[in-house]
């Protein structure tokens, strides 16, 4: 019988830990938070000192009940869950619901925290036990109080105010009005032609190019030429004053050193995980959990990394000497500089975790462990393994040459390139940037040029431009601003990207995020009355002060104090004085082209239109984005009548783009897709009469049906096959791809439960 129980959160976790501790010791895993607020108002007691109401997590119980009746039968308890604020939570509930069970009667109870799970981080946490910190309790609990009062009053004031369903968060709110502010900024955009001047030249016959800077003795600006004859008659007049030759006037050059970037946080793990490898927040907080539980590499379970929810870029010495060996034999002595290097942190309060994200040991290559991992754990794991190696290199230098160039009086032109003339740290990782321009000098080399030298000049480039609008933000770019800002910790990045979208306030084009029109209607409302509540330097103050309560400098119940009375009598005020139209309703100077009277920018079901005021005596409506002058009924579709009810068909705008739909909607509902079906060629297995047709729904997604629809019903998601299943017979297959599973060749029809593996060359 075990005398020790370790509790963790995780199964993986628990796997992996079991190996570096002897028989004495049993480890069971609680799967992630036992228990949570009641879901229902008053759970956070406002009126006693913010006292807190827990019930257990539903789908946890049977795991709370086995670590109940094993700690009964065990002498000592070691909380080891996760080294943060919210991992001390869950021990401090995991206690408090045992000895409310009367098992922790007499027994010993310790606190361990290990940020690798290795077998000497393990052991020396046994080793060297502590009490459960009430300072990071109460500030993970200050944390879930104000998130819960938060929503509790601000979802059920949206649901009145705007539409049933939304809800509002503390971190969220703010997130979202930098997304709207920053589409706002974009719409405002006027967009301004200019125009560049390049020369193509070439010298012992490498070609080159250089800028025009200053043109007939006016140095350049950028707004300087602005039209196509302007750029075409100094096109003109430089070929005719340089008269084929441009003459070097100066030779500048110059030795650069960069240095590598620091390892990796949190924020930085995930934004370089997003630029490199296309992960979003989640699938990369995702990942590396797995990759810090434990992995089986051949000889066991094994963390690969350490742990992932950390502010910090310390490094222990003891996985600097390691590193620094490393390099030394792997890429020579040289390669290292005389002292480790050390980083500073930009972000507040860096106290969650003591060390950097880094792997356990750099002698785990990403290459070895290659064979052990999925696809996603070695992106990722390489990715770490790279920045960390690099952090400890010496850096690269750089040699940059400027060359100034006259071709006929008054008129200069500038180059410049640079050569990496040893690659230091780059030699294993470069970091990437958010939003990089097209023109690098690093990657332009020069021929070698001394002043006095004659080059050809081979023509004039004249390159039209327009002035861009500020970039939409990305999951890195979002990530990078709410740490700037001071918003958000570690831990919630993800949490913040991820109920964005869930919420559908925003939605992600080319990996760019872009408001929805409910979501700009909830900014709109709480940037208008609640304004201090979504401001940037408002919630980072907050989130100071709750790391002030984990630090033991500051009380939670008075923080919880001052932020309740003046946020709950707004609400009470906005409540009684705003109407729902006051919010969802925007005044147009316009009048309705049916009827006369005023029209408005209104929030329908899926997003905004304009309507007439004078509804539902006047049904005019448009889209927002239609011309009101070109607009005023629907088009009608020429030669073509509803198969439903015979009305005539029309060519309308919804939510996912234009569609064929019936004039007499709503009484008849049929809609076609604008994009003409695709035969595969198969016959349909329910009907026997019709062939499956490929087809895109209204929301985008390839679907395929019968081209007998609406006789005959049979469709299905995954591509068809036409191949009998083998177990029940069923006329065809489907192509279905999981990330589980990969391709497999499945069968459509139910119960059956056939599945074939496929290979690449097969699948297509």
């Amino acid at each position: 019988m075990s005398k020790n129980l370790v509790i963790v959160e995780s199964p993986a976790k628990a796997k992996t830990i079991k190996k570096y501790l002897g028989a004495s010791f049993s480890v069971m895993a609680s799967y992630g938070h036992v228990r949570d607020l009641l879901p229902k108002e008053g759970a956070v007691d406002t009126a006693h000192k913010f006292k807190m109401h827990y019930a257990l997590i539903e789908k946890n119980t049977k795991h709370v009940t086995a670590i109940v009746a094993a700690m009964k039968k065990a002498d000592t308890l070691y909380l080891a869950t996760d080294p943060d604020r919210e991992g001390e939570a869950i021990s401090w509930h995991i206690q408090t619901i045992l000895e409310e069970k009367k098992a922790l009667k007499n027994k010993a109870s310790h606190r361990v925290v290990f940020h690798e799970i290795t077998h000497a981080a393990v052991k020396a946490a046994i080793e060297h036990p502590r009490e459960i910190s009430m300072d990071l309790v109460n500030a993970q609990q200050a944390r879930r109080a104000l998130d819960y009062l938060v929503g509790f009053n601000l979802s059920p004031l949206l649901w009145r105010k705007v539409r049933r369903g939304l809800s509002a968060g503390r971190v969220q709110s703010p997130a979202l009005r930098m997304i709207v502010e920053r589409e706002e900024e974009i719409e405002k955009f006027v967009s301004q032609e200019y125009w560049s001047i390049v020369a193509e030249a070439a010298a012992i016959k490498l070609p080159f190019t250089a800028k025009l800077t200053t043109y007939q003795g006016k140095k350049l600006e950028q707004f300087s030429i602005t039209t196509t004859e302007a750029a075409t008659e100094v096109k003109h007049h430089l070929l005719k004053a340089a008269n084929g030759k441009l003459h070097v006037t100066k030779v500048e050059k110059k030795q650069r050193k960069r240095n590598p970037a620091a390892p990796f946080t949190t924020s930085t793990l995930q934004q370089e995980a997003a630029r490199k490898l296309g992960f979003t927040a989640q699938r990369t907080m995702r990942t590396a959990q797995q990759l810090y539980e434990g992995i089986d590499i051949g000889s066991g379970a094994v963390g690969l990394i350490t742990y992932m929810r950390t502010d910090s870029v310390n490094l222990a010495e003891e996985a600097t000497a390691e590193i620094r060996r490393f390099i030394g034999s792997r890429y020579g002595k040289d390669q290292i500089p005389d002292e480790p290097r050390t980083y500073k942190t930009k972000a507040k309060n860096a106290q969650e975790a003591h060390e950097a994200i880094r792997p356990t040991s750099v002698l785990h290559l990403p290459e070895n462990v290659k064979e052990h991992l999925n696809a996603e754990q070695f992106k990722l794991y390489d990715l770490i393994w790279k920045r960390t190696v690099s952090c400890q290199m010496i850096h690269a230098t750089i040699d940059t040459v400027a060359v100034d160039l006259i071709g006929g009086e008054g008129n200069i032109y500038h180059a410049t390139g640079s050569v990496i003339t040893d690659p230091g740290f780059m030699l294993v990782y470069k970091e990437d940037v958010d939003d990089k321009k097209a023109d690098h000098d690093e990657d332009r080399i020069l021929p070698p040029l001394a002043e006095g030298d004659i080059v050809d000049l081979n023509d004039i480039q004249c390159n039209q431009h327009f002035t861009e609008p500020p970039p939409r933000y990305s999951e890195a770019t979002l990530i990078k601003t709410l740490e700037e800002y001071g918003i958000g910790r570690p831990s919630t990045y993800a949490a913040i990207i991820y109920t964005l979208q869930h919420r559908e306030y925003v939605s992600l084009e080319n990996k760019r995020f872009k408001p929805t029109d409910v979501g700009r209607i909830v900014n709109k409302f709480l940037t208008q009355h609640f304004t201090q509540y979504v401001d940037y330097d408002f919630t980072a103050k907050l989130e100071d002060e709750l790391d002030s309560v984990a630090c033991g400098e500051k009380e939670w119940v008075p923080l919880l104090t001052e932020f309740w009375k003046p946020f709950k009598h707004l609400v009470d005020e906005v409540l009684e004085t705003v109407k729902r139209s006051d919010v969802t309703q925007e005044a147009l100077d316009e009048a309705c082209p049916k009827c006369g009277k005023p029209l408005s920018i209104r929030l329908g079901r899926h997003s905004r239109f304009i309507g007439c005021t004078a509804y539902p005596e006047c049904d005019y409506t448009r889209s927002v984005d239609e011309d009101k002058d070109n607009v005023v009924t629907a088009e009608v579709v020429e030669g073509r009548t509803c198969p439903q009810c015979g009305g005539p068909l029309q060519l309308r705008t919804g939510r996912y783009g234009k569609f064929i739909g019936c004039s007499s909607y709503p009484n008849c509902k049929f809609i076609e897709s604008l994009q003409k079906p695709v035969d595969t060629g198969i016959d349909c297995p329910e009907c026997n009469q019709g062939k499956m047709l490929k087809r895109k729904s209204r929301m985008g997604k390839i679907f395929f049906s019968c081209a007998r629809y609406p006789d005959c019903k049979y469709a299905t998601w995954n591509e068809p096959v036409a191949q009998a299943c083998p177990t029940c017979a069923w006329p065809i297959l489907t192509i279905k791809i999981t990330k589980k599973h990969g391709t497999e060749l499945v069968c459509p029809h139910k119960p059956c439960t056939f599945s074939k593996p496929m290979d690449i060359k097969e699948a297509e």
